[in-house]
């Protein structure tokens, strides 16, 4: 069953943070993972969200996302996402 993570994520630092997208997006795609959602015009249908950045990303199931966040891959790029930004990152089972 599909699973997605779903980012909040501030960023303090662009160029940086465009490095670390640059790298994450190979490892997602060896993953078997997808952008959904990256960036882009939101809105608020109901109660207060005051989110930065949205990005959904769909992985083949939520152990898979639960490797991919585990990996010695992501693990390494990790200080450089920690260093340029700020994320709240979720996880959710889909149908």
């Amino acid at each position: 069953m599909a699973a997605y993570a779903v980012v909040d994520v501030e960023i303090r630092d662009i160029e940086a943070y465009l490095a670390y997208q640059k790298a994450v997006s190979m490892l997602l795609e060896a993953a078997g993972a997808r952008y959904l959602a990256r960036g882009g015009e939101y809105r608020v249908f109901a109660g207060n969200w005051e989110h930065r950045r949205m990005i959904i990303v769909e992985f083949p199931s939520l152990s898979a996302m639960e490797d991919f966040f585990g990996s010695e891959g992501y693990r390494s790029l990790e200080p450089q996402r920690l260093s340029c930004s700020r994320a709240r990152i979720v996880g959710v089972e889909g149908l």
